[in-house]
């Protein structure tokens, strides 16, 4: 049955990822960037209806030794997946869950948060190129979702799969 829990399986394993931030993301329109390495790495949890990842970036600018964690838990009732981000910076709390689903190889995922007290959307975007490499957006609306505005690009690509089986999985589908 493939109704969107094996959606995250091509994320298992170690990344390599090489990170491109806007310096000022609650400014539209900044176009100052940072650039800079990281690390991730992902399983499954809880027999496959979710999964989580560590994030490491020992040399993000200004942040020194910045970690991050995800959580990512999956609703067979509406077919909804919901993650759930928090990092060292943070004040010890899970942020406002994005929601959504893949389609077509894109998943879009979204929530309202006020940070810094600016309320705004968030979007996350995946899109997964390859086996080995996948991309990774966020965005802001300022505007309800009128127009979005990208303030991080994750460009990431496989070093060590936790699961070979899901590559042959892949692998036969897309063929």
């Amino acid at each position: 049955m493939d109704d969107g829990r094996n959606d995250f399986d091509f994320l298992f394993g170690r990344w390599h990822i090489s990170n491109r931030k806007r310096v000022k993301p609650l400014t539209q329109g900044d176009d100052e960037w940072i650039q800079f390495e990281a690390t991730s790495e992902a399983r499954p949890i809880v027999g496959g209806a979710g999964n989580i990842d560590t994030y490491s970036a020992p040399d993000f600018p200004g942040r020194p030794g910045f970690e991050g964690f995800t959580l990512r838990l999956f609703e067979p009732a509406t077919g909804l997946w919901r993650i759930w981000w928090t990092s060292s910076i943070g004040d010890g709390l899970l942020a406002e869950p994005v929601v959504g689903r893949f389609d077509d190889g894109v998943g879009i995922f979204e929530c309202d948060e006020v940070i810094e007290g600016i309320p705004l959307r968030v979007r996350y975007t995946w899109t997964v190129e390859t086996w080995d490499s996948l991309r990774w957006e966020q965005s802001f609306s300022f505007d309800g979702g009128e127009s979005w505005d990208t303030n991080w690009v994750m460009e990431s690509t496989r070093t060590a799969s936790h699961l070979p089986r899901v590559r042959r999985m892949v692998a036969t589908q897309a063929a």
